[in-house]
């Protein structure tokens, strides 16, 4: 299957689950192909047919881009050079949980999670440790004897009932000793944490020089600025206060950039983000819901509710951000 008909599928797959579906990020560099949200769950997905090709660089940012916007950062992805995905199973790859088309199927459509995870050295489950607790002394089983059973350590099991997750094999081993159900899903939406790899989220990228006047402007009127490195946008803006977040891009009006500004106003419907394009010339003045400002227009807005006020004048064609 071509990588443009996996995107296609897995856009399709999240209409039919009830996600809104923005628009392919067409352009390049990118670190992510869509975003989707389904009430409070938005999501940020990159699609690839060998997951190999994710990259450290496009990993921290999905992260850094997911910690701004309040979304899930995750791939969707066939293979790695060595293996197929397994369905059921959520992978890692820089700190981004991974999962093959079946998998998202299972957690998307028909709503059932994942149990198992891959990390060095297997496949794993979290063991519910309290239920675990409850049914052994509910048999009246030691530590030790439940140590025998299993062929491992008392400190071993002793670990099982403090947190520690067992091995695919090992639980199952478990729940037919006990006959009852003693594994807890992997919770991909919430990023996964309980499971992910420990791995820092790095720092923002810094600053193009062309893009400082703009970053300047928004600092000054109270905006917290986070730089991008592969989105379509250049920064994400946030403000604690009503404002919210804006999402920007900055170039000169060519075709590339308005393509830019109409996958930003997509973005930002799905992540109830309003998006504004710096021009160099303003001819005209936006772009599907992307407001469209000049450079030097925007040096001279004074604060933030100027800002906003122009933002909305100019995206009025766009339904208002819930």
């Amino acid at each position: 299957m071509s990588r443009s008909a996996l995107v296609e599928n897995v856009m399709a797959m999240l209409e039919d689950a009830g996600f809104l579906v923005s628009d392919r990020c067409a352009i390049r560099p990118k670190s992510f192909d869509i975003a989707a949200r389904r009430g409070e769950d938005v999501l940020l997905l990159k699609i690839l047919g060998n997951i190999d090709a994710f990259d450290a660089q496009t990993g921290g940012e999905m992260r850094r881009l997911g910690t701004y916007l309040n979304a899930t950062p995750i791939v969707i992805g066939l293979r790695t050079r060595d293996e197929e995905l397994k369905p059921g199973v959520v992978y890692f790859r820089h700190g981004v949980p991974v999962l093959s088309p079946d998998t998202a199927m299972d957690l998307f459509v028909e709503e059932v999670p994942p149990l198992i995870y891959a990390a060095p050295g297997g496949l794993y489950v979290n063991i519910d440790s309290e239920i675990l607790a409850d049914v052994r002394e509910n048999r009246d089983w030691s530590l030790g004897r439940l140590a025998k059973e299993l062929g491992v350590s008392r400190r071993t099991v002793s670990k099982y009932e403090d947190g520690m997750d067992a091995s695919v094999e090992v639980a199952a081993e478990l729940e037919d000793l006990f006959d009852a159900p003693l594994t807890s899903p992997v919770s991909v939406l919430d990023g996964a944490e309980e499971v992910r790899d420990d791995e820092p989220t790095p720092d923002d990228p810094d600053i193009a020089p062309e893009d400082e006047p703009i970053v300047t402007v928004f600092t000054r009127i109270g905006f917290e600025v986070h730089p991008t490195d592969r989105a379509p946008f250049k920064s994400v803006n946030e403000s604690d206060d009503e404002h919210g977040q804006v999402l920007a891009g900055h170039s000169a009006f060519t075709e590339t950039a308005e393509k830019r500004a109409r996958i930003m106003s997509s973005v930002g419907e799905v992540t109830r983000t309003r998006s504004v394009y710096v021009v160099d010339e303003l001819r005209r003045e936006s772009v599907e819901g992307t407001a469209l400002i000049e450079k030097e227009e925007m040096e001279n807005i004074e604060d933030a509710i100027d800002l906003r006020d122009l933002i909305m004048e100019r995206g009025e064609d766009r339904e208002e951000v819930a």
